[in-house]
C-alpha cells in the first residue's frame, strides 16, 4: 500500500522563436475564493452575468489506438489522425469556422525523432528513459517568454536534473481562425537529462512531476510577472509521454503540428481527443488529452472532489515524495476544467506509489454499495477505498495512459459511450463509436462496448489486455481490506441504543409538521416509499420547487442542499 494516504544550456536562435505579437493578459481571482490567483487564458471572458468560469464542463469525442505488442510505428500516428478526423462531428465550431474547442493527441516520446532533432540543435540526448521531454505553452511577449524559460532552467538545476536544451516546435498557422490567432502561444520542448543521482526511471517520473509543480508555483504567485507571463502552461513533462495539443479542429492537428506527419515520429499508441465545450469557452489549454487522461462527459462532484483534495494536504504523506511533497500544493489550481482536477488527482496518486487500475478504480469506482453479484473481496476493496477518496462522479468515458498500460473506463452508470476491438495483428482501437477506422472485418477477433463501471486495460510491457474481472480480483486480495474494515470501521446499528426521551403530547403532529416545515409533497410523495420500501421516492420532469433561501416558509435543513445533475439525453 502507498502510504498517500494514511548541461549544457543551449540558445535558441531569435528567428526560432520569433513572430512574437504581445498579447493582453488578465489575472483573475475568484472573490468568494481564499486560494491563489491564477493566470485564465486571455483569451477567456471574465465571471459576468449568467456565465461561470466554475461551470466549465465538456462534452466531446474520445479515443485510442494501441498495439498491444508495443510496436512503435508511424502508422499509429496516421491511424490516430484518422481517428480524430472520423470524430469531427463531435467537436465544436465557432462562428469563425476555422475556430475550434480543440483538439489533441497523448504519445509515447518518439526518441529516434527527437534524437536527431536535437543532434542537428548542437546537443545529444541520452538512452531512451534517461531524459525528458517538457512541452511548454510560452507567452508570445518577449519579456514574459523569457523569463519563463529562465526559470524553467533554474527550477530543473535546483530539483538535481540536468538541463539539455530547448527546441522550438515548428507549428504551421495559416489555417488557424482570426478569433484564435491572437491566443495562440509559443511552442517550446525542453530536454531534461536525469542525472546520477536519480536512481531508476520511476523515481525521475517524480521528480519530473515535483519540477513541473514547482515551475508552475514559481511563475503563477510572481505577482509582478503575471501580466506578461499569462499563457504559460506546461502541457505536459514527462520520460514517457508527449501532448500535442491545442484550440484547433480535428482537421487541423496535423497540419498545425509538423511534428505530426513526420514519419520519424513513432508510438505504439495514441490518445486523441476532440473537444465540445458545451456551456463554456474554448482555449488552448483546456483542449485534451491533459498527461494522463482524456475525458468524454463531465464530472459533476468536482467541486467537492477538489475540496476534499485540497484539505487533505495537512495529512498526506508518502515515502516516496519524503520532504518534498509539500512542493505539490496545491494539487489542482483555481480556475482548472473537471478533466485537469480529474487528471491531476490521478497523477498525484500514481506517482505517489499506486498502480495505474489502482488509481483509477479509487477514483471512479463501481456501484459495489447493495451489489449482490460482486465479490466480498471487490466490494471490500471498494468499500476501505471509499474512506480515502470520494469517488468522481458524473458521466463520463475516460480513457489514460502512463506510457506503458493504456485502457479507459465508464462512470457506475455507463451514461457515455465508449466501444473497443482488438483485431489478428493485436491492435486496439477504443472510441466513442465505432466506425473510426475503415478495419475489415475479418480482422477482427473481438467486438464490445464497454459496461457500466468496467474498465479496458492492455499492458504494453505484457503485451496483452488485461480483464477487467482479472484486474480488479488481483487488487482487491492484494491486501487484507476485510479484515482492515472490520477493525476500523464503526457500525451504527452495533452501538449501544440511545434513551429515547419521550415526546411532547401537548402539540398535535400536524403542528409538529409544520413547524419543521414538512410540505403535502414531502408526506404524499416522498416519505411513503422510504417507509414502505426503503428507496427513495424516484420521478422524473424535473422539480419546478423555489429555492429554499428565497422562500418566507420554514424548511428543511436539507432543502437548502441541491444536487448538480448532468443533463444527459
Amino acid at each position: 500500500m502507498s502510504a498517500i494516504f494514511q548541461h549544457g544550456q543551449q540558445t535558441v536562435s531569435a528567428a526560432a522563436i520569433d513572430a512574437a505579437t504581445k498579447t493582453n493578459a488578465t489575472v483573475t481571482k475568484d472573490p468568494k475564493s481564499t486560494r491563489m490567483p491564477v493566470l485564465r487564458d486571455p483569451g477567456l471572458p471574465q465571471a459576468q452575468g449568467l456565465y461561470d468560469p466554475a461551470n466549465e464542463k465538456d462534452a466531446c469525442g474520445v479515443g485510442f489506438i494501441a498495439d498491444m505488442k508495443n510496436r512503435k510505428s508511424h502508422k499509429i500516428i496516421s491511424q490516430a489522425l484518422q481517428i480524430l478526423h472520423n470524430l469531427d462531428h463531435r467537436g465544436a465550431v465557432g462562428a469563425d469556422p476555422k475556430a475550434g474547442d480543440g483538439c489533441g493527441m497523448l504519445v509515447q516520446i518518439p526518441h529516434d525523432f527527437f534524437a536527431a532533432e536535437c543532434a542537428n540543435l548542437g546537443f545529444e540526448l541520452p538512452a531512451p528513459g534517461d531524459y525528458a521531454v517538457g512541452f511548454f505553452f510560452l507567452p508570445r511577449n518577449e519579456e514574459g517568454r523569457v523569463h519563463a524559460m529562465r526559470v524553467v532552467e533554474k527550477i530543473v538545476a535546483e530539483e538535481g536534473e540536468v538541463f539539455l536544451g530547448w527546441r522550438a516546435v515548428p507549428v504551421d498557422n495559416s489555417g488557424l481562425g482570426e478569433s484564435v490567432l491572437p491566443t495562440e502561444p509559443i511552442h517550446m520542448q525542453a530536454f531534461i537529462g536525469r542525472s546520477a543521482a536519480t536512481p531508476d526511471q520511476d523515481e525521475f517520473e517524480r521528480r519530473l512531476f515535483i519540477i513541473r509543480k514547482v515551475i508552475s508555483n514559481v511563475i503563477y504567485n510572481d505577482v509582478e510577472r503575471r501580466p506578461v507571463t499569462a499563457g504559460f502552461y506546461p502541457v505536459s513533462v514527462s520520460s514517457r509521454t508527449i501532448t500535442y495539443k491545442g484550440m484547433l479542429l480535428a482537421t487541423q492537428l496535423g497540419d498545425y503540428f509538423k511534428d505530426l506527419t513526420d514519419e520519424r515520429f513513432q508510438s505504439a499508441i495514441a490518445l486523441v481527443h476532440q473537444r465540445f465545450s458545451t456551456n463554456t469557452f474554448p482555449s488552448w489549454t483546456l483542449a485534451h488529452p491533459y498527461r494522463m487522461v482524456a475525458h468524454n462527459g463531465e464530472i459533476n462532484t468536482l467541486r467537492g472532489n477538489v475540496n476534499w483534495m485540497a484539505a487533505r494536504q495537512a495529512s498526506v504523506d508518502s515515502e516516496l515524495f519524503g520532504n518534498d511533497i509539500s512542493k505539490l500544493w496545491p494539487i489542482s489550481y483555481e480556475g482548472q476544467s473537471d478533466t485537469a482536477c480529474f487528471d491531476n488527482a490521478l497523477e498525484f496518486l500514481v506517482q505517489g506509489g499506486y498502480s495505474l487500475a489502482h488509481a483509477m478504480m479509487m477514483l471512479i469506482p463501481e456501484a459495489w454499495a447493495g451489489n449482490p453479484l460482486m465479490s466480498e473481496d471487490r466490494r471490500a476493496f471498494y468499500e476501505y477505498h471509499a474512506a480515502l477518496m470520494e469517488p468522481w462522479d458524473g458521466p463520463a468515458a475516460v480513457v489514460f495512459t502512463d506510457g506503458r498500460q493504456i485502457g479507459a473506463t465508464l462512470d457506475r452508470n455507463g451514461l457515455r459511450p465508449a466501444r473497443y476491438l482488438v483485431t489478428k495483428d493485436g491492435l486496439v482501437v477504443l472510441a466513442s463509436e465505432f466506425g473510426v477506422l475503415p478495419i475489415p472485418e475479418a480482422d477482427i477477433v473481438e467486438k464490445w462496448r464497454l459496461q457500466p463501471g468496467k474498465m479496458l486495460l492492455i499492458d504494453l510491457e505484457e503485451g496483452r489486455i488485461v480483464s477487467d474481472d482479472e484486474m480488479k480480483a488481483s487488487l482487491a486480495t492484494a491486501n487484507p481490506y476485510r479484515d482492515w474494515l472490520k477493525r476500523t470501521q464503526i457500525v451504527l446499528e452495533d452501538l449501544r441504543p440511545v434513551e429515547a426521551r419521550a415526546s411532547r403530547t401537548d402539540v398535535s403532529l400536524l403542528d409538529r409538521q409544520q413547524v419543521f416545515g414538512y410540505t403535502q409533497e414531502d408526506i404524499k410523495l416522498l416519505l411513503p416509499p422510504m417507509a414502505t420500501t426503503g428507496q427513495e421516492a424516484v420521478g422524473s420532469m424535473g422539480t419546478d420547487t423555489p429555492i429554499s433561501a428565497l422562500s418566507d416558509k420554514s424548511k428543511l435543513l436539507y432543502t437548502y442542499f441541491k444536487q448538480n445533475f448532468a443533463q444527459v439525453t
